[in-house]
C-alpha cells in the first residue's frame, strides 16, 4: 500500500472541505450529482474518445497502482544475478538451467532463458530491450489517457457551468429555480478543476513515474545477464548494478 498516495488524497480533499466549512459553506452545498454527471460523464467520454478502446482499458487496469504499485526490489534483483554470475562462472551457463523455474519475475525468467539457450550478449540485449521499449510505450499511453482526461476535465466544467446558467436565465420568472442552476453553474467548474489538479493529472504522473523506475529496473537486468553472458566477474557485476540506484 503506497501511503503517502493515500495521504495526499485526504490532505487535498480535507483541506477543501475544511476550507468550506470555515468559511460557513456546507458539504452539502459542494454534492451536486448533476454538475458531477456532467464532468465525469463528460470527460470520460471524451477520453474514450480519443482513445482505442484496448488503450482506455488498459489504464482502467493501472489505476490501482496509484494505492499498490508493482513490487520494485532492485537489491533482490542484484543479488539474483550476483547469484546466477557465480554459478555460470563455476559450472558454465548451462548450470543456470534448474534455477529458472525458482525465478518469480517473468521477465528476469525470461532473461534468464536466453542464458541458457546460448544466445549471444547482443542478441540478449536486443531482444529483452525491445520488450522494454514496446512495455514502457503500452504502458505510457494508458497514463496518457489520465492525463488527457485531466486536460479536458475543467473545460467540461466550464461547460457544464454555462448549461447551468442557461438553465438560470430560462427561469428567471421563477425564483424557486434559480438556486439549483447557479450551484450547477459553480459547482461544476469546481468539479472540473478539481477532478483535474487533484486525481487526473497526479495520478497520471504516479503512473508514468511507476512506469519509468520498473523500465529501469529492467535495464538493470539487462545488463546484469549480458555482463554474465560476457563471462564478467560477478563482484564486478555487483558493483556496476549498484551505481543504478546510486544515491
Amino acid at each position: 500500500m503506497d501511503f503517502l498516495s493515500v495521504l495526499g488524497l485526504l490532505v487535498a480533499i480535507g483541506s477543501i472541505v475544511l476550507g468550506q466549512t470555515l468559511e460557513g459553506g456546507t458539504l452539502a452545498s459542494i454534492l451536486q450529482p448533476t454538475a458531477f454527471l456532467i464532468v465525469i460523464g463528460g470527460t470520460l467520454g471524451a477520453a474514450m474518445l480519443q482513445y482505442p478502446f484496448p488503450v482506455f482499458l488498459r489504464s482502467l487496469r493501472m489505476l490501482p497502482w496509484v494505492l499498490r504499485p508493482p513490487r520494485l526490489d532492485p537489491q533482490a534483483a542484484i543479488q539474483s544475478i550476483v547469484q546466477f554470475g557465480d554459478v555460470a562462472r563455476r559450472n558454465g551457463l548451462l548450470a543456470l538451467e534448474v534455477l529458472i523455474d525458482e525465478v518469480s519475475d517473468p521477465f528476469l525468467r525470461r532473461g534468464l532463458q536466453l542464458l541458457v539457450d546460448g544466445a549471444d550478449p547482443a542478441k540478449i540485449r536486443w531482444s529483452m530491450e525491445h520488450e522494454i521499449q514496446a512495455v514502457e510505450h503500452h504502458d505510457n499511453q494508458g497514463a496518457r489517457v489520465l492525463e488527457s482526461a485531466g486536460g479536458y476535465a475543467p473545460t467540461v466544467g466550464i461547460l457544464g457551468a454555462v448549461l447551468g446558467l442557461i438553465h438560470v436565465m430560462q427561469n428567471l420568472s421563477d425564483p424557486s429555480k434559480l438556486g439549483s442552476g447557479i450551484a450547477v453553474a459553480f459547482v461544476a467548474t469546481i468539479y472540473g478543476v478539481g477532478s483535474a489538479n487533484l486525481f487526473f493529472l497526479p495520478v497520471a504522473n504516479k503512473i508514468k513515474s511507476i512506469v519509468h523506475e520498473r523500465a529501469q529496473l529492467q535495464e538493470l537486468i539487462v545488463d546484469g545477464l549480458v555482463a554474465i553472458a560476457e563471462g564478467e566477474n560477478p563482484r564486478m557485476i555487483e558493483g556496476r548494478l549498484q551505481g543504478y540506484f546510486a544515491r
